[in-house]
């Protein structure tokens, strides 16, 4: 009777470990470990969460940044050209190079091909300002990070300016429609050709 009581509550104190896990939130992921649906990274201070969604009445998987309190705002889409039809084994995972990839049933779906190939125990991590960001665990500097491949918001501390040496061009285009984050028809940029001024435009 005794070995029975012994082993119930150790049964519930390990339930209680793993409850107590789950509930914690996260701002970072590390190489051993993979996001599936219905996982999230939260930033810090729960600003910002990130995880896979679908949009309004689509059933297309995306994987997005959103505010905590306003899931509905979301503020960054990575595959928003590459919808997810099949949500069956769809996961988020950090390479030991630090290339992100999604994959669904081991096929790659969205990847990020990280500018070094030398990166020492890397992690994601979902920063305060909405910033996703691939970093190595120790030093400063980030490898990737979300602020360089904006989709349809401007955040506080984004710059939109392109980066000639990195040849990456920086600007918002609008999702196609509420449903629907693949470009649309609008787009907000810095044009540098004379005087920098904010443009916004329809079409190409």
């Amino acid at each position: 009777m005794e070995h029975f009581q012994l082993t119930t509550n150790l049964c519930q104190l390990l339930l209680s470990i793993i409850l107590l896990k789950f509930s914690v939130a996260v701002d970072t992921l590390f190489p051993n470990q993979t996001i599936t649906i219905g996982q999230t990274l939260v930033s810090q201070s729960q600003v910002f969460e990130m995880g896979f969604f679908s949009p309004g009445k689509s059933g297309n998987i995306y994987l997005g940044i959103w505010y905590k309190s306003t899931p509905d705002v979301v503020v960054w889409v990575a595959n928003r050209d590459e919808p997810i039809t099949d949500s069956e084994g769809v996961v988020l995972a950090i390479a030991e190079n630090g290339n992100l990839f999604i994959c669904r049933d081991g096929s790659v779906v969205w990847s990020v091909n990280s500018s070094s190939g030398l990166a020492s125990n890397p992690i994601l991590q979902l920063l305060d300002t909405g910033n996703l960001v691939c970093r190595w665990k120790i030093e400063s500097g980030y490898i990737w990070q979300s602020f360089d491949y904006p989709t349809d918001t401007w955040l506080p501390g984004m710059k939109l300016a392109d980066d000639i040496d990195a040849g990456v061009a920086k600007y918002l285009i609008s999702w196609k429609d509420r449903d629907d984050p693949s470009p649309g028809d609008f787009t907000f940029k810095i044009e540098n050709q004379g005087l920098p001024q904010l443009v916004m435009f329809r079409g190409e």
